[in-house]
């Protein structure tokens, strides 16, 4: 084995993935979105709050192990992708409670229907 070949090979580095940076964003705005609209007693707020943190928190551990299993990466990735999407679901539960209508994000390059 040369000097260059690590046993485990490199991992981490989650800090630069897209993945990881919106579903930060994500987690941050959730946070301040449960502030200020959902009651500080719901247990719907400390379930959106949490839902946000575990995909941050998936991502980041996938990540980490990806050096060392990869079946660990992808459960852990898994695990982020479900519970962001709980979180969206959270998201439309409280625009459909309200009446309100979801508007659609414009995608860079596509027009809006």
């Amino acid at each position: 084995m040369c000097s260059d070949e690590k046993i485990i090979p490199r991992h981490g580095g989650y800090r630069k993935l897209k993945s990881f940076q919106v579903s930060r964003l994500v987690y941050d705005i959730t946070v301040r979105f449960c502030e200020k609209y959902i009651d500080r007693f719901s247990r719907t707020r400390d379930q959106m709050v949490q839902a946000a943190r575990s995909g941050v928190q998936n991502i980041a551990e996938g990540s980490q192990a990806s050096g060392t299993s990869k079946k660990t990466e992808l459960k852990l990735t898994s695990v982020a992708r479900a519970s962001l999407e709980e979180l969206r679901l959270d998201y439309e539960n409280f625009l459909r409670q309200r009446r309100l209508q979801r508007t659609p994000v414009p995608v860079k390059g596509k027009q809006a229907k």
